[in-house]
């Protein structure tokens, strides 16, 4: 276990510092301009991946906690609060970015063309109804999440090493997984289906410039590449929101604690918001350059 947890470690340190560099060029870039809705997007994903990394690789929070003499149930409580809601935000956001790329390529005659000149207003409204949402929904589960004790009781599932989660009544058990399940399933589907819509507009239009130019001198424009870009995030969170799914999943069917399946379970959590910041730096043609001109001034040419 000591293996993984050092695994776990480096992850963290990792994804945060993969994810503050993004946020770093970012705020470099739209420092002189004011920001894009789509940057202000994934501006608002890169913080709340520092977030998740951070409470998931569990690294600093549990030392601050201790060190701020913090009852274990407050810190089971907040721990899980920020993580559930982190973790909402993720799939509420990249399903927004997903859906803004789709709308953004959509040619003048299509049905989304009409929403181009107000996407920045929609964006807005939909930042208060994602964070307004999640974090209300998310604070009903905190009652049921306590500390770990040593009593032994056959309604009380050990989730961590320190916390453990009571049983809920059927009707709000029922509730929350039937708000969850929806919410979880519509948002991959609309990820889905704007996936095969910027996949369609693509492939027609690389088949349009085939006609006017050769292979070889076509170059790909700002706007393909960031669909490239959405269209490989989509499909990495997909996979790795459906394997974590079936890892609760059947954490909460059996209602067993599973030191093994909680570690495996984290390492697939941090994995999107690890990767992501990597996939975005090295897509980004403005990140690029940046980092030539940094190469550059560090290396003059003698």
């Amino acid at each position: 276990m000591s293996l993984i947890k050092h695994i776990l470690n480096f992850q963290t340190v990792f994804g945060v510092l993969a994810n503050m560099s993004l946020l770093f060029f970012y705020t470099v870039i739209n420092l002189a301009h004011r920001f894009k809705p789509m940057d202000l997007i994934s501006c608002q994903l890169t913080f709340i991946h520092i977030v998740m990394v951070l409470v998931g690789g569990d690294l600093w929070l549990t030392d601050l906690f201790e060190s701020l003499n913090f009852e274990n149930d407050f810190k089971c409580k907040a721990t899980f609060y920020i993580s559930r809601v982190m973790r909402g935000l993720s799939i509420c956001l990249t399903c927004l970015l997903s859906v803004f790329q789709a709308v953004t390529i959509s040619p003048n005659t299509s049905l989304l063309a009409k929403f181009k000149h107000k996407l920045k207003t929609y964006t807005t409204n939909a930042f208060f109804y994602i964070w307004s949402f999640n974090l209300s929904f998310t604070s009903i589960c905190i009652f049921y999440v306590v500390g770990f004790t040593n009593v032994t009781e056959s309604n009380q599932m050990k989730v961590t090493k320190y916390c453990s989660l009571f049983s809920m009544n059927y009707i709000t058990r029922s509730l929350i997984l039937t708000v969850t399940v929806f919410r979880d399933v519509f948002l991959v589907g609309v990820m889905l289906t704007t996936s095969a819509y910027m996949v369609i507009i693509l492939f027609r239009h690389q088949r349009q410039c085939k006609h006017l130019h050769s292979i070889s001198h076509m170059r790909a424009s700002p706007e393909k590449r960031a669909t490239q870009t959405i269209l490989l995030l989509v499909v990495f969170f997909v996979v790795m929101y459906w394997v974590d799914f079936i890892i609760s999943s059947t954490s909460v069917l059996l209602w067993k604690y599973d030191p093994v399946i909680l570690t495996v379970q984290k390492f697939m959590m941090n994995a999107y918001p690890t990767i992501t910041p990597l996939v975005q730096i090295s897509s980004d043609r403005r990140i690029i350059n940046i980092l030539k001109s940094l190469w550059s001034m560090c290396h003059p040419i003698s």
